[in-house]
């Protein structure tokens, strides 16, 4: 029921809202992570999220991306209040509409490239095996990485190990793709080729992009930057 409702939202809705959330850190000295955001991110969006160092950038992202739940207020995605959806639910919309890229890539090293690309949607289960190799072949292909796809991670360079996180990151066809400093170990020439394919994927195929990002330059390409401090977007 959720994800159809999710799947059907009309062209007009954002495909991400934030209401009035804050993000506290129980305890003897409670943490306040956000305060009070209101955010709207509209679909086939480039947005990169930047502040300084403990801002609550990454915060911010996990709240988005379903990986955290707010103390307070509401998080829709595609026009859909999911906070009180249970963690099995959030989980499987994770799997099915979002797709996520870290610093670390976490490829599992013992699995080729094209076998980690697979791995989503042999969890999602919603192809056939002869079609999830096909998809993730070509997903791979997209990438100009052909020649990797039977090579384990550890024979691959830094950067072509991130694109096959992204090539993972967009196995289930998601919606959004979520990236947490995607660049923060790579050179100059790969970061500016993991942010090409980013617009690539927002301008070509209408998919959301949301990064955190610390490089100015980076930040600058995205259509819509949201700059945090102390926990509130200024």
């Amino acid at each position: 029921m959720a994800e159809a409702a999710i799947r059907n939202a009309p062209d007009s809705v954002p495909v991400l809202e934030l209401r009035g959330v804050t993000r506290v850190l129980p305890g003897p000295v409670p943490v306040t992570l956000v305060r009070d955001i209101n955010l709207k991110i509209p679909r086939a969006t480039f947005a990169a999220i930047t502040g300084p160092s403990g801002s609550g950038k990454s915060s911010l992202l996990y709240l988005l991306s379903l990986l955290d739940r707010p103390t307070s207020g509401e998080v829709l995605l595609e026009g859909r209040a999911i906070d009180g959806l249970s963690d099995a639910a959030r989980a499987g919309i994770r799997l099915k509409k979002l797709g996520f890229v870290f610093q670390f890539h976490f490829l599992l090293p013992e699995f080729t490239a094209l076998d980690n690309v697979m791995l989503p949607m042999r969890k999602a289960r919603l192809l056939e095996p002869r079609a999830m190799r096909a998809r993730a072949l070509d997903l791979l292909h997209q990438l100009d990485l052909d020649d990797s796809a039977h090579k384990l991670p550890g024979q691959l360079s830094g950067g072509q190990r991130q694109r096959v996180a992204i090539a993972r990151a967009l196995a289930n066809d998601p919606h959004v793709i979520f990236a947490d400093e995607p660049t923060g170990n790579l050179d100059t020439k790969n970061g500016r080729i993991v942010f090409d394919i980013f617009e690539r994927l927002v301008d070509v195929e209408g998919r959301s992009v949301v990064t955190v990002t610390h490089d100015p330059d980076l930040a600058a390409r995205a259509e819509m930057r949201i700059h945090i401090v102390d926990g509130r977007i200024v």
